[in-house]
């Protein structure tokens, strides 16, 4: 029997098409996303129908929904063509160079802790591309807002992103202004808090975030109360400093002012381990080379930069002694 050769044709033709349609659940948008007219979106539809040998979608004068063949033909088209998209953008990153806007989302409190030392080398070192610095606590939907990637502590990352470690694990600690701790005394057990100012920190979802500790390896948490609610640690920062009351931080955020003496660390036996910051992005994106050069930076001047380096608990590290 003589063979083919002939490769068969219109294998993925329509797909795209029938995936707009879905997400849209109409022919109109499908159209406009794609930049065709809606009786184009039409006869694609009606050709991989006929191919597929099943009708994919119900039209009426007024909506557009899924047949269950369309349902099962959604449920394993549209990972089998992200997969496709996916692998095209591999292969047309292959030998271009970092270029480009840049978008991070990230918490204020790592601006000046850990980008701000990095941002100055990384724009001379990689003059075309434009680095974008959005500086918010809230959680955002980094595909949705337009952002390639997002830096967070661990503990607060979803499941299906991929995860870039840029600091090592540290201690979430307790501090108090010396002046603070001299008229209200220090506390000694975190029950001690209920007698004390707090300050409080509101997550993006509206909560009030309760205190945590280690106790004996065991988690407890803590609702405490204070004069003063922000929703950024910098903000919890400056207010501990003037004295407003004690203030629970991360470890690196508040290195410098222990390190000054304005700010003084208590119930440090209690003080929790977190994660540590991440920089992170959806796990089916292709890195694209500005984001990829974004991170071997960041990699590269960790590793020379070791002298700055903190230890887990948020303290500098020290020299080890010659003998």
């Amino acid at each position: 029997m003589k063979q083919n050769f002939t490769v068969r044709q219109g294998a993925l033709d329509g797909v795209e098409v029938f995936l707009s349609v879905a997400q849209h659940r109409s022919f109109r948008r499908a159209a406009v996303e794609l930049g065709v007219s809606p009786s184009a979106i039409s006869q694609a539809i009606r050709v991989l129908e006929a191919r597929v040998g099943a009708a994919l979608l119900i039209r009426t004068t007024r909506s557009v929904g899924l047949t269950e063949a369309g349902e099962r033909f959604l449920s394993r088209a549209k990972p089998a063509f992200e997969e496709l998209v996916a692998a095209s953008e591999v292969a047309r990153g292959l030998g271009q160079r970092p270029a480009g806007l840049l978008r991070l989302s990230v918490p204020r409190a790592v601006v000046p802790t850990l980008l701000e030392p990095l941002i100055a080398s990384f724009c001379k070192v990689y003059p075309e591309v434009e680095l974008e610095i959005v500086a918010s606590e809230k959680l955002v939907d980094l595909a949705a807002e337009g952002f390639d990637a997002g830096i967070r502590m661990g503990q607060f990352l979803a499941a299906d992103m991929v995860a870039v470690r840029l600091t090592p694990p540290f201690r979430f600690v307790v501090v108090g202004s010396p002046a603070y701790l001299a008229g209200r005394g220090r506390p000694k057990h975190p029950d001690d808090l209920r007698e004390h100012a707090c300050l409080r920190i509101r997550r993006s979802n509206g909560a009030l975030a309760p205190w945590s500790f280690n106790d004996n390896e065991h988690v407890i948490e803590i609702a405490v109360a204070g004069p003063l609610i922000a929703n950024d640690f910098p903000t919890m920062l400056g207010a501990a400093i003037e004295g407003v009351g004690l203030a629970q931080v991360p470890a690196p955020v508040a290195a410098a002012s222990i390190k000054a003496g304005t700010l003084v660390e208590v119930l440090d036996p209690f003080a929790p381990m977190t994660p540590g910051v991440f920089l992170y992005y959806p796990g089916r994106r292709q890195i694209m080379p500005k984001l990829r050069a974004f991170i071997d930076h960041v990699k590269s001047r960790s590793s020379v930069e070791n002298k700055t380096q903190v230890r887990a608990d948020g303290k500098p590290k020290r020299s080890a002694k010659k003998r």
